[in-house]
């Protein structure tokens, strides 16, 4: 759950504003503070930053270029500093970026307040037909069907709709069927590094009567 966004960066660091003199005069000392710029970087962004794109927005603001080690030994800065039992947020590492996230001990009182002011949410279908995807991955249509025993062309579509699923190719069998498969913002959404990172099927407690909706809507 993502504790909060500031500005958000214009257009994936292709456009920046112009440096003015007062910025490029004091530029020595501000890169003496680098992990408070990329803090205020992974702060404001919409989504998880690489280091690809930490260095190529720094290099543009300080007219300078910044090695890999030296972005990732602030980030590590970072991390141990958010790390301190006093900040309830800290800096993880999620889909190949970084991104600022609510310790696990305030999960409860962040989903509480998502579900006082969410108003637009998965359906249990949508939710059913999503899970098949990202444990079946990359899987057709046909055969989200066949584990769920009811249509699924409106929750797959949904799913698409909010960039939760994607389309990753086609099957080799017969009418070639398009393959589905989790994106990103999955990984964003539900705070996974990969897939690797989905609790194993054994480790779910299974609850009765739930599989196989009935309908396709709810």
């Amino acid at each position: 759950m993502l504790f909060g966004k500031g500005v958000e960066i214009s257009q994936r660091f292709n456009t920046f504003a112009p440096m003015s003199e007062d910025m490029t005069e004091t530029q020595d000392e501000s890169t003496e503070r680098l992990d408070l710029y990329i803090e205020a970087l992974v702060f404001a962004a919409q989504y998880a930053l690489n280091l690809n794109e930490l260095r190529k927005v720094l290099q543009e603001t300080f007219g300078q270029s910044f090695s890999k080690d030296i972005v990732a030994k602030n980030i590590r800065q970072i991390q141990d500093k958010y790390g301190a039992e006093e900040h309830a947020i800290q800096l993880v590492e999620i889909a190949g970026g970084y991104l600022f996230m609510t310790k696990p001990q305030y999960h409860k009182i962040i989903g509480d307040f998502l579900k006082m002011t969410s108003k637009k949410k998965l359906t249990k279908a949508a939710l059913e037909t999503l899970s098949i995807v990202a444990y079946k991955q990359p899987i057709p249509k046909s055969e989200i069907e066949s584990i769920r025993g009811v249509a699924s062309d409106y929750s797959v579509q949904k799913l698409l709709e909010k960039e939760l699923v994607e389309i990753v190719g086609r099957h080799e069998g017969p009418g070639r069927p398009l393959l589905y498969g989790t994106t990103i913002k999955f990984l964003d959404h539900f705070g996974l590094k990969n897939t690797k990172d989905l609790p194993k099927l054994k480790e779910i407690t299974p609850v009765e009567d739930t599989i196989g909706l009935p309908t396709e809507e709810e």
